[in-house]
């Protein structure tokens, strides 16, 4: 009973903060930006690397990082060589703007081989057939061809799933893409939504032990598949909808 009570407040809390009234304060505005499917994936890919901190604080520097690149990603990323002089003043946090120079370099080199994030991760996923494992190969890309330009800055923003952090904001990126609705754009279509995991950060890990959704005491990886198995207990084919209950529960309770 106790547990058809949370599923009935959560599946509330999912529909009502499910709507185009969520975009404008978080980062996900800026998948919004864009129709064309290239720019929607890469707008999303950098959005999600620098979704951290103060939200005031990463959305002012993603708002410059997307003037810079002259609100046209695609565009920029393949013209990159010429391009790569206009990525200044772009230190946030813990990266350096090099650290994105060498991120928009690659994809430059990525794109250049005809392919997109969508076939480096599709590659990824048919490669290990697990979330985990297509985070790995497709970081790996990156990490293999990084300059010693670079400081540990690109490795936070690109963050190693081997390490077993909560790769709160690939996660993130996932959900962006794979789910569609009023809120996700539904853009990748090779990895289905019951497969994906919560992105969990300090925010959620809070909620979900209040709520006694997860036992283990550390935000690691272990406590995402914790976290998902139990959401999926809700709903087997959309557990990650429940990203936006967490967060409206917050609200609600002021957690």
């Amino acid at each position: 009973m106790a547990d058809l009570k949370l599923k009935t407040l959560l599946d509330k809390y999912a529909k009502e903060y499910e709507t185009p009234d969520f975009i404008p304060s978080d980062p996900v505005q800026f998948v919004h930006r864009f129709e064309d499917k290239r720019d929607i994936e890469l707008a999303g890919f950098i959005a999600s690397m620098f979704a951290y901190g103060k939200r005031e604080a990463f959305i002012e520097k993603l708002n410059r990082i997307f003037s810079l690149m002259e609100n046209k990603p695609l565009d920029f990323v393949k013209h990159f060589n010429e391009k790569r002089g206009l990525i200044t003043d772009c230190d946030y946090r813990f990266s350096k703007t090099v650290d994105l120079t060498e991120i928009l370099r690659i994809l430059n080199i990525l794109y250049s081989e005809n392919e997109t994030l969508e076939s480096l991760f599709k590659y990824g996923y048919e490669q290990s057939g697990t979330i985990k494992g297509m985070l790995k190969i497709s970081t790996d890309y990156f990490y293999s061809r990084v300059s010693k330009e670079a400081t540990q800055g690109f490795y936070h923003l690109l963050p190693n799933p081997d390490k077993n952090s909560a790769l709160k904001r690939m996660n993130m990126m996932l959900r962006w893409f794979v789910r569609d609705g009023a809120v996700d754009r539904g853009i990748w279509k090779f990895i289905d939504k019951s497969e994906l995991l919560i992105p969990l950060d300090v925010h959620v890990s809070k909620i979900s032990r209040k709520l006694g959704l997860i036992s283990r005491a550390n935000n690691d990886f272990k406590t995402v598949e914790e976290l998902t198995q139990t959401l999926k207990t809700f709903d087997s084919n959309d557990p990650v909808k429940y990203d936006f209950a967490l967060f409206g529960y917050g609200v609600n309770n002021k957690v």
